[in-house]
């Protein structure tokens, strides 16, 4: 089963920095990403599918498998095109370096999935580690829990939650999880029926929170995915306040406290803020030892 549709960007619209969030850094057994073209595979509330958006010349959103009515149906948001953007110049004026970066980016959208699961599955692995480690284990849940995706493309499906929640704790450990974002994990697998029933951004923070093991970093890294969330501020982040505080008030560290009263003046848009800085290549000075990258299958 295929289907077809055809999408309006908008002028200037940067097609690889919109949609390249949706997928893990290196390798993601659910997606590529090569130039104009971007495939997803996906399990869609009808069932599995794959995404292709093609970006040559014109914007075109082909969906193969059972669910590809579902995903050309919603192809908009993946595409970044249900963000509304509308209100962020007069707000990014208020500081001349946002306002620099949201001209120099004015292209970039903020991708909506509508899929909860598959992102809190990444973003509960990439709870207190490095960035490596926390990728080097999603490959390896995508490979042993991933079936093949639809489509001409070999892909595997996202981890299906029934499958991660029936299995026990001391099986991720290979995979490289500790037992505590184990536990994390199968607690929101269990859940991931509820979970998926949220109907907007605070709704889902809510039922997110409320389980052991997540807080408002997850949330937030989970709903601006999921929902396109342009005020979601990962709250708790290793680097982002330091980042924050240095490019709007040229102060080498920064608390939570104060990265969100810097980013006050943009509320509706903070988490947007957030992520221009990080397009614009902005982080702050380092004084120490880098996070070491360690392997917990061998532990």
């Amino acid at each position: 089963m295929t289907a077809t549709r055809r999408l309006d960007p908008p002028e200037r619209y940067r097609f690889g920095g919109t949609v390249g969030p949706l997928l893990v850094p290196g390798h993601d057994p659910c997606g590529t990403l090569t130039g104009t073209d971007l495939w997803l595979a996906a399990r869609t509330p009808d069932g599995p599918g794959t995404l292709h958006l093609s970006c040559a010349g014109e914007l075109i959103a082909t969906g193969y498998g059972p669910g590809a009515d579902w995903l050309v149906e919603h192809a908009d948001a993946f595409a970044g095109l249900r963000d509304d953007v509308r209100d962020f110049p007069a707000l990014a004026a208020r500081h001349p370096l946002v306002h620099q970066l949201a001209r120099t980016f004015a292209g970039l959208r903020i991708a909506a999935t509508g899929l909860l699961f598959h992102r809190l599955l990444r973003a509960i692995l990439e709870q207190k580690v490095t960035g490596v480690e926390a990728f080097r284990a999603y490959r390896k849940i995508a490979r042993k829990f991933g079936e093949p995706a639809p489509g001409p493309v070999e892909l595997l499906l996202p981890p299906d939650p029934d499958a991660i929640a029936a299995t026990p704790y001391w099986a991720f450990h290979p995979l490289g999880v500790e037992q505590r974002r184990t536990q994390t994990l199968l607690r929101a697998a269990t859940e991931a029926g509820r979970l998926a029933r949220a109907i907007d951004p605070a709704d889902a923070t809510r039922r997110l929170v409320a389980l052991p093991g997540i807080g408002p970093w997850t949330a937030a890294e989970v709903v601006r995915a999921v929902f396109g969330d342009p005020d979601a501020v990962s709250v708790g982040d290793y680097h982002i306040p330091n980042t924050v505080a240095f490019a709007l008030a040229g102060e080498a560290r920064g608390t939570d406290a104060r990265m969100l009263e810097l980013l006050e003046p943009f509320r509706g848009h903070r988490g947007r803020v957030c992520e221009l800085l990080g397009h614009g290549g902005h982080r702050a000075p380092r004084f120490g030892p880098r996070m070491p990258i360690r392997s917990f299958a061998r532990y």
